[in-house]
């Protein structure tokens, strides 16, 4: 199996933040670790490009393996990418789509969520998207 490319403790995040060109942007990366960093419980690590917070385990069926944190961010060019992987299982999907309907300005891929700026979006309804997401890993994986 190829090696995972994506590891942990990549960087300095505070230097990864301050990098961010656009004040606006940086703001919003900043409130983004705050949040995430209430929900999971966990201190912002710069896995490559992406701040993520926590981390587990994962094994498929088909014997894919590897590590991956519990919630994160990207702070890309156009837009933040928020991964909420655990949004993605089946028995939380009516209520993803819910919070979804109610949580602003967004696009949503199967467990990455894209927004522009964070004053697009109800912040309560993305805490609950990351705590979804956070708890579902976390039950799932340990």
């Amino acid at each position: 199996m190829a090696e995972q490319k994506t590891k942990p403790g990549s960087g300095d995040v505070a230097a990864f933040i301050e990098g961010i060109e656009d004040a606006g942007k940086r703001a919003d990366a900043q409130a983004l670790i705050a949040l995430m960093s209430e929900v999971s419980g966990e201190l912002p690590v710069l896995w490559g490009t992406m701040v993520g917070f926590g981390q587990y385990h994962y094994r498929y069926e088909t014997g894919h393996e590897g590590d991956s944190f519990l919630v994160g961010f990207a702070p890309r060019k156009t837009e933040f990418s928020i991964y909420l992987m655990g949004t993605y299982f089946p028995e939380v999907a009516e209520k993803r789509e819910a919070l979804l309907a109610r949580l602003g300005k967004h696009r949503m891929g199967k467990a990455c969520l894209y927004v522009k700026r964070l004053s697009d979006v109800d912040m309560g309804v993305l805490r609950e998207l990351a705590e979804i997401s956070v708890g579902e890993l976390r039950k799932a994986y340990g």
